[in-house]
């Protein structure tokens, strides 16, 4: 199984690099399209950069994985709180059943209260 999966990756990787050397050509991004640069006070906002093509579509597509993944996190807040809450629970019941079981054992000898615990 681990063989398919380093296939694959090598095989991702090479479209990856196939695709990277077919788009070499520089373009040309703008931060405002150029009507909206005209416009008092948005000068200030428009930006160009030059860069090739493979690093703008590999920039999109990070920038796309990083929203989804900041998204999901988001979304799943709610069962990430929950699951918190009963860990918490849990280890407060732990701490009174190990307090009730000392209250029990209170007057017993130890080996019988150490019998007691391990069933």
């Amino acid at each position: 199984m681990r063989y398919i999966r380093y296939a694959i990756l090598a095989a991702i990787a090479v479209v990856l690099i196939v695709l990277a050397l077919a788009n070499r050509a520089s373009v040309t991004l703008h931060s405002l399209p150029e009507g909206m640069a005209e416009i008092p006070g948005m000068a200030v906002l428009d930006h160009s950069i030059d860069l090739p093509l493979f690093v703008v579509i590999f920039g999109g597509v990070l920038i796309g994985l990083l929203l989804g993944f900041v998204w999901e996190w988001i979304r799943e807040h709610k069962h990430r709180a929950e699951a918190a809450r009963r860990q918490s629970e849990v280890t407060k019941l732990q701490r009174e059943l190990r307090r009730t079981k000392a209250q029990r054992d209170e007057g017993k000898d130890e080996v019988l209260a150490l019998l007691d615990n391990t069933n």
